[in-house]
């Protein structure tokens, strides 16, 4: 997969850095990416074999604070939709899709009430419900570690710098599944979650505070087809989440994978680009 990439300016002093893989076939469906916390936003690399065998094309950016993008702190998950916009309109792509893991599940779902027509579908894979979810015990069966940073965040900025600066990595959020797959394809995380820690917490910190703060979207408000990914044994977004956004998005589907914990789900993710490209074939 050849992957391009570029700065785009926001509003005369904001930088948003892209990728996009941009192929020959200029009418190959497009899918955003949405990166998780804390990566960078390179396009999924294990997923290159079936978005070739379909004709995709991946286009994606660091989010704020991440990568070569500049910091926007009190942005909300709603903001996605802008930055996925604008990017949309300086490549003079018309419709795309979104896919988004983990926290970028969230953010894919805040494109899913772009404007009418634009937006064919959305995969949220592993995706954080909104924090006043009603009748969700938001933080049941979450691992400690995880856990505990998302209550930092809760308790605001300074709180959520103080755990970061002192918090330590806790392998027991992954599963055994997780695991054997963070050793096998998805290994590809290392190359984007590295990078990104290694500038330090900053775009981490944004994330959890927009996760724990108001979304600016009500996923009841959602209008296109919404496909939930969702593995059963979840320890850093149990599968509640997903139970939830299911009864309160009217338009999403859920695919529970009962064995499957936060990473190893993403084994399901070919057979939902498959689903994205028959939105878009029966669209055209």
């Amino acid at each position: 997969m050849n992957v391009s990439e570029f700065d785009l300016r926001l509003d005369g002093c904001r930088t948003l850095h892209v990728y996009d893989t941009a192929p020959e076939a200029t009418d190959a469906l497009t899918i955003f990416w949405q990166h998780g916390t804390p990566n960078l936003g390179a396009p999924p690399r294990p997923l290159v074999a079936a978005s070739e065998r379909l004709g995709l094309r991946w286009v994606s950016y660091d989010r704020p604070g991440y990568g070569g993008s500049t910091p926007v702190p009190g942005r909300d998950v709603a903001s996605a939709a802008f930055y996925v916009s604008a990017v949309a309109d300086a490549l003079g792509i018309g419709r795309f899709a979104v896919v988004g893991h983990s926290g970028g599940g969230s953010h894919a779902l805040a494109c899913g009430v772009s404007p009418a027509g634009r937006v064919l579908g959305v995969v949220a894979v592993a995706a954080l419900a909104p924090y006043d979810a009603a009748g969700l015990d938001w933080f049941a069966g979450m691992a400690d570690g995880g856990a505990a940073s998302l209550r930092a965040a809760a308790r605001g900025r300074a709180a959520k710098e103080r755990h970061e600066a002192e918090a330590g990595f806790d392998p027991e959020m992954f599963t055994p599944a997780d695991h054997a797959a963070l050793a096998a394809e998805w290994s590809w995380f290392d190359e984007v979650v590295d990078p990104a820690v290694a500038q330090g917490p900053g775009g981490l910190i944004d994330d959890d505070l927009a996760y724990v703060a108001p979304w600016g979207f009500d996923p009841s408000g959602i209008t296109v087809p919404v496909l939930l990914l969702h593995g059963g044994q979840d320890r850093i977004v149990p599968a509640a989440h997903a139970r939830w956004l299911a009864r309160h998005c009217p338009t999403a589907t859920a695919r529970l994978s009962p064995d499957d914990g936060h990473i190893s789900v993403l084994r399901s993710a070919a057979p939902a680009l498959e689903w994205l490209h028959s939105l878009a074939g029966a669209a055209s």
